[in-house]
């Protein structure tokens, strides 16, 4: 059996901007608090994958990273591959997809 990601955690000072951020790329989040913990976001965008956001402190930050997402294609977003950002400065590369790949016009 070959190792899979099953949790992918974003510290963020701007929990509240990227959970809206990532809600716009069609992600659904799941308001969460762990015992006293702090309160976060989770969703799960793929089959086994955590993704959850949460708030972050100075001495605790994601650092570099990039993310990569696919989706379906639709009006909003066309077939292809798309860069965004997000409020932490995080590349996030959106590939949608339509009926023939990820390059169709539709």
């Amino acid at each position: 059996m070959r190792p899979r990601v099953t949790l992918l955690v974003l510290y963020t000072e701007r929990l509240d901007e990227c959970r809206e951020f990532y809600s716009g790329l069609g992600l659904a989040f799941v308001r969460e608090q762990h015992g006293s913990g702090p309160v976060h976001h989770a969703a799960e965008p793929a089959d086994g994958l955590v993704l959850e956001l949460y708030p972050g402190r100075p001495e605790r930050t994601t650092g570099r990273l990039r993310l990569g997402l696919s989706v379906p294609a639709s009006d909003r977003l066309p077939a292809g591959d798309h860069r965004f950002t997000d409020p932490d400065g995080r590349v996030v590369v959106v590939t949608a997809t339509g009926p023939d790949g990820p390059r169709s016009t539709g």
